[in-house]
């Protein structure tokens, strides 16, 4: 049984003959059985405490047991709600069940086992929506820690628990980090909530990914260019690094940067100093470095795809992203 307590059954009648007669019949029902003469006398008691189950008779002065019904699925609509009536109100009755104010109703005269019978039925009823009431109450709170997400994540579990804690930690540091993971693990969001927690979130935070960007265009996008620089360009264009100053560069997919490129990157990260393509200006910019790749670093090394004097550079704090699957 699901409840914590027996579940308690409320009879309404105005006639205290036939309470009695109802209490004497189901007195071997695990539940507590409660009576009631009216309907407002009901209402009263619903208010007070809910009740698993309601019988309620149907002509009744003042307010019928389908008036009644209809207000307790509003106020109560987890109560199983059931009608006791003559042949002559089926109509009315019928009507209410259509529209979900009874979940059924008896004949008067009842025949005990056939009441006591469905009495069961509904409490077997009633743990099946104890148990949806939980299970919604469960999803609704899940849903609820969803959208009180950590800075764009959701997940709750031990392994993301432990990168939200890394991101809080070094997001207090102006040291370099470096992200591994698989794609689509939340590197990205991983550095944009490291931006967002430190003391330069009022900065820009710059994101470039490496792996699709030519080549032959990326100096360009980390440093920028002035005008006749090459062709095509037509104007002055301010980098990355002018842009990320006193704030953030991703720069995702590090791997994937011509080897050429990442040895003036590491002298941008060692002296914050850096010049536009075809300029001889030296431009003095404050930046935090955060990098990431979707291969093992260490491969990438030995395939001299990532310069080692780099990786050490820029991986002052490491964080591992798990995949979705873990």
């Amino acid at each position: 049984m699901y409840y914590m307590s027996k579940p308690r059954i409320l009879f309404v009648d105005d006639e205290r003959l036939i309470l009695n007669s109802l209490k004497r019949i189901t007195h071997k029902l695990d539940a507590e059985i409660i009576t009631a003469e009216s309907g407002s006398l009901a209402l009263e008691i619903l208010s007070k405490d809910p009740v698993d189950i309601i019988v309620s008779d149907m002509k009744m002065p003042k307010m019928n047991g389908i008036k009644l019904l209809e207000q307790v699925a509003k106020i109560a609509p987890e109560t199983v709600r059931i009608i006791l009536t003559g042949c002559d109100d089926m109509s009315m009755v019928l009507s209410a069940v259509n529209q979900g104010r009874i979940w059924a109703y008896n004949h008067k005269p009842w025949n005990n086992e056939l009441l006591i019978v469905m009495l069961k039925e509904a409490l077997e009823l009633q743990i099946v929506l104890a148990e949806r009431t939980l299970m919604r109450r469960t999803i609704d709170q899940y849903q609820q820690h969803s959208k009180a997400k950590f800075e764009g994540f959701i997940g709750d579990s031990l392994a993301m628990q432990f990168v939200y804690s890394c991101i809080k930690q070094c997001a207090a540091s102006n040291a370099s980090v470096f992200i591994t993971g698989s794609s689509g693990s939340g590197k990205e969001v991983a550095a944009k909530a490291i931006h967002n927690l430190s003391k330069r979130n009022k900065e820009a935070f710059i994101a470039i990914n490496c792996a699709a960007i030519p080549s032959e265009l990326m100096e360009s996008e980390v440093f920028g260019h002035i005008k006749g620089a090459f062709s095509g360009a037509i104007s002055n264009r301010d980098g990355a690094g002018t842009i990320a100053n006193r704030g953030t560069l991703f720069l995702d997919e590090i791997g994937e940067m011509d080897i050429n490129l990442q040895a003036k990157l590491l002298r941008f990260i060692q002296t914050g100093q850096f010049q536009k393509v075809g300029s001889s200006k030296i431009e003095q910019v404050d930046i935090r470095f955060i990098c990431a790749t979707n291969i093992e670093p260490y491969a990438a090394m030995a395939e001299k795809k990532l310069r080692e004097d780099l990786f050490y550079r820029l991986n002052v704090i490491s964080i591992f992203l798990p995949p979705l699957c873990e």
